[in-house]
């Protein structure tokens, strides 16, 4: 019979201790069946990412600097580097400078961004990434859809391509989301201000949601009534950076809210990161 030295008996009991918190570990970061969005606590700037209930990963934005790999880095499966669509709205830094990084070091299986044209080491290095990975991408227009299974996530603007378009308010030429799971409807809007806004009611287009990300991080040039009443969301996410030199949001910003019966606000400079699941 051979007999185990207590080294090597406390080496294996450890071995085994460490195996099998490393398979709870792996167990509790398997999709849970339920639709998640993060609204990520990355400065002044937007970064969402969504979980579809089978474990669809969808990063919109990547806000400024690296803010966005260390939220990626709590909330992604360590196992994981799948991103199954990266969404850029427009290619001002404060949306575009951390998905550079995102492209690096993730395997990011498609990208689905407006190819406006314009000028910044972010924006080249972002275009390069996609050319050099050969990664799959989108064109946006309205009424583009991609499907994840129970989650449907609907592109309401721009109204038509605007691909290789220059724009006096790049703000402007944001992509517009409407994400759809069961009776859940959240509408993200990007940076776009009054005049796109004023624009969206006009087309006709459905863009009624329960929850709301405040266009352009809550500034007075975006969020206008008559836009917020044609939303009627209940609730609205502002991604805001604690004590950012814009002012951010504004006060103007803060009343219309109240005025259009928005029950709910939650700040990322307030609350950190905000989390919703259904």
């Amino acid at each position: 019979m051979i007999k185990l030295s207590d080294k090597l008996k406390r080496g294996i009991i450890m071995y085994l201790i460490v195996g099998y918190l490393f398979m709870l570990f792996a167990l509790y970061q398997l999709p849970d069946g339920l639709f998640h969005i993060y609204f990520l606590d990355i400065g002044q700037g937007d970064s969402i990412l969504i979980e579809s209930p089978e474990g669809h990963h969808i990063l919109v934005d990547g806000g400024p600097g690296s803010g966005v790999l260390e939220e990626l880095a709590v909330l992604l499966p360590f196992f994981s580097k799948d991103i199954d669509l990266m969404v850029l709205t427009h290619p001002h830094a404060d949306h575009i400078d951390g998905l550079v990084e995102v492209l690096k070091r993730y395997e990011v299986k498609a990208v689905l961004f407006s190819a406006v044209d314009f000028s910044s080491g972010a924006y080249d290095e972002f275009l390069h990434e996609i050319n050099e990975q050969e990664i799959d991408f989108w064109v946006a227009e309205k009424d583009e859809d991609f499907r994840f299974n129970s989650m449907i996530l609907d592109v309401v603007y721009p109204l038509n391509q605007i691909s290789g378009e220059q724009f006096e308010n790049f703000n402007n030429s944001s992509l517009a989301l409407r994400i759809i799971y069961d009776d859940v409807k959240i509408l993200l809007s990007g940076d776009l201000e009054l005049e796109a806004e004023k624009e969206l009611i006009s087309s006709g287009v459905d863009i009624r949601a329960d929850i709301l990300k405040a266009g352009h991080h809550g500034s007075k040039t975006s969020s206008s009534l008559s836009f917020l009443r044609k939303i009627q969301a209940k609730v609205v996410v502002i991604q805001v950076g604690k004590n950012n030199k814009f002012g951010h949001p504004h006060e103007e910003s803060l009343r219309r809210f109240e005025k259009a019966g928005i029950q709910k606000i939650y700040r990322n400079d307030l609350d950190g990161r905000i989390e919703f699941v259904f």
